[in-house]
């Protein structure tokens, strides 16, 4: 399901840049105009983020299974309470055998597991050595079903380093050990979460892709992050409607890594991942009439690294940060 931006904006009863006639604009006048707009796009979605905080609750996760791993390349102790909460929605049902085909697909991280990354605390093992221990919560049913199967229980291991990787920018040993007798390390501290959980996008139907009319077109757009360099704090993405006179003919739907717009008539249809998060909450969208149709939608990534563009989707690992224009 996807968090929609419905009708976006309103019927524009003025244009974003003033009305002149497009023959007399030079090309270091449409440069500074679009400019313009990505800099009050940046601006309107900052000053958001600043004034509006997503909601939120506090939880106190039930203890589930303990692992003992290390860091890498030191090998200090790590030790991954691995707790469980009524609270965490559950990921989409996956079967033994459909768990098997994704292992084997080309891009196994299509399938999500909603969990809480806690931040790292210091604790005392049993050989009263010092260790880092981190909290990862997920659906106490999940947790449940991955306890009966090993495949879905390695499955969850494997995916909870990944996620504490990512998050905090460190390399964790795939040689791990489940402690038998000991359900949590240390102690479990709250954690803050979503009190409204983000919505899983679900996979299109192929018969719903192939019933779109043969006329409808697949639009231009282009990426631009900013900064160009290190930590992704923005994303402006830029789609060109030509014969798109009005946002009121506009629907866009927006997920955390998806984006999908249609244009009344079955004029256009674009269905695109984002090679990194999006914040849905605190994105927004204008729509340009005075450059045939140009519409921008501008999503605030959070919590990814340039690393993340790379492992998520491999097919970008030689294209340059600062400028995306195709998705695969």
């Amino acid at each position: 399901m996807l968090i929609s931006l419905l009708h976006i904006l309103y019927c524009m009863s003025k244009s974003l840049i003033m009305e002149t006639d497009a023959s007399l604009l030079g090309v270091e006048l449409e440069q500074k105009q679009q400019e313009e707009l990505y800099q009050q796009l940046l601006l309107q979605t900052m000053g958001k983020v600043q004034s509006e905080s997503p909601p939120s609750k506090v939880i106190r996760p039930q203890p589930g299974m303990c692992v003992k791993t290390s860091s890498m390349p030191d090998k200090k102790k790590v030790f991954l309470n691995i707790c469980q909460s009524q609270a965490v929605p559950p990921p989409p049902h996956l079967s033994q055998e459909a768990l098997v085909e994704l292992l084997e697909s080309e891009d196994p991280t299509s399938y999500r597991v909603p969990m809480s990354l806690g931040e790292p605390h210091t604790e005392v093992d049993n050989s009263s050595q010092g260790c880092t221990v981190y909290d990862v919560v997920i659906n106490d049913e999940f947790f449940q079903k991955c306890q009966k199967d090993t495949l879905f229980q390695q499955f969850l291991i494997a995916v909870s380093l990944e996620g504490l990787e990512n998050k905090y920018n460190l390399e964790l040993s795939r040689d791990v050990t489940i402690l038998k007798n000991r359900k949590f390390m240390g102690s479990i501290a709250e954690q803050n979460i979503r009190a409204k959980s983000k919505p899983i996008i679900q996979e299109i139907d192929s018969k719903e892709s192939d019933s779109l009319p043969s006329s409808t077109k697949r639009p231009e757009f282009s990426l631009l992050v900013e900064p160009p360099s290190g930590n992704v704090e923005h994303l402006i993405a830029e789609i060109l409607l030509p014969g798109v006179i009005s946002a009121c003919s506009l629907v866009l739907d927006l997920g955390e890594d998806r984006l999908v717009l249609n244009a009344r008539s079955s004029l256009f249809h674009l269905d695109i991942f984002f090679p990194l998060l999006i914040d849905q909450e605190n994105s927004v969208a204008q729509f340009n009439t005075n450059t045939q149709g140009s519409f921008l939608i501008h999503p605030w990534s959070y919590a990814v690294a340039a690393n993340t563009l790379h492992l998520s989707l491999s097919s970008y690992k030689n294209e340059p940060l600062s400028r995306i224009t195709k998705l695969s």
